[in-house]
């Protein structure tokens, strides 16, 4: 047994909206103790921390970026703090750390350094949509970003359909949300009439919106979520 901190990984809001009515208040205990904290964009991170913890002094605070623009040199000496007996929290953007998100590198460095990780429970937009999708929970997969490429996503597209009817599985992935109307239109081409298609964006927020429907039904029924955060679920059966 070491004296090691713990490096707890502390979910956020999907949105604009009070952390109180989707977060657990175990969230809130822990940050009002936790001085350290690996974050993607510290104004973010400093505007979750105090909607949680009005009364946390911020100058208290020491946050390490880790983003796109963090020098990889640097990171190995963010879990010093942990070595020296002190919590460290690692915050995603939205939802939960680890998943869909840079701080899966983190973690892993903990594990290496004998670090005990301790996972607290917020909301993650990929198990949030698969929920309430109606497709299958039990046979699912999370595929990120498609290709930006035109001739590489609509082939990623039909390989999807592809894994998923013969395997059963569900496809989940994700669009930059100023392009969720374009990936909509691709789809509805792309896809069979009879495959079911999931879109669920701004989900916990008062504007959510989840619907499954076959491709056949979604092209009688145009939507748009543009620069709305989205997350898409494919299935042929």
């Amino acid at each position: 047994m070491n004296n090691y901190g713990r490096l707890f990984l502390i979910p956020v809001t999907l949105g604009d909206i009070s952390p109180l009515e989707v977060l657990p208040i175990s969230i809130k205990k822990v940050i009002e103790m936790v001085d350290y904290y690996i974050v993607e964009n510290e104004k973010t991170a400093r505007k979750n921390i105090k909607a949680l913890a009005p009364s946390k002094s911020q100058d208290s605070l020491q946050l390490f970026p880790l983003n796109k623009f963090t020098d990889p040199m640097d990171i190995p000496s963010y879990l010093d703090a942990c070595l020296e007996g002190k919590n460290v929290g690692l915050m995603s953007e939205a939802g939960v750390p680890g998943v869909a998100d840079p701080g899966a590198q983190i973690v892993a460095l903990a594990h290496e350094k004998n670090i005990r990780v301790q996972p607290l429970v917020g909301p993650s937009s990929i198990l949030m949509a698969i929920m309430a999708s109606g497709m299958n929970g039990q046979n699912f997969a999370f595929n990120g970003y498609l290709p930006i490429d035109n001739k590489e996503r609509r082939s990623r597209i039909k390989d999807l359909e592809t894994r998923s009817f013969k395997e059963d599985q569900a496809q989940i992935f994700i669009e930059t949300p100023y392009r969720n109307n374009k990936l909509i239109e691709e789809l509805v081409s792309q896809l069979h009439p009879e495959t079911k298609l999931t879109i669920a964006c701004d989900i916990t927020l008062p504007n959510e919106y989840i619907k499954t429907l076959s491709v056949n039904q979604w092209k009688k029924q145009p939507l748009d979520i543009h620069k709305r955060p989205a997350i898409f679920i494919l299935q042929r059966s």
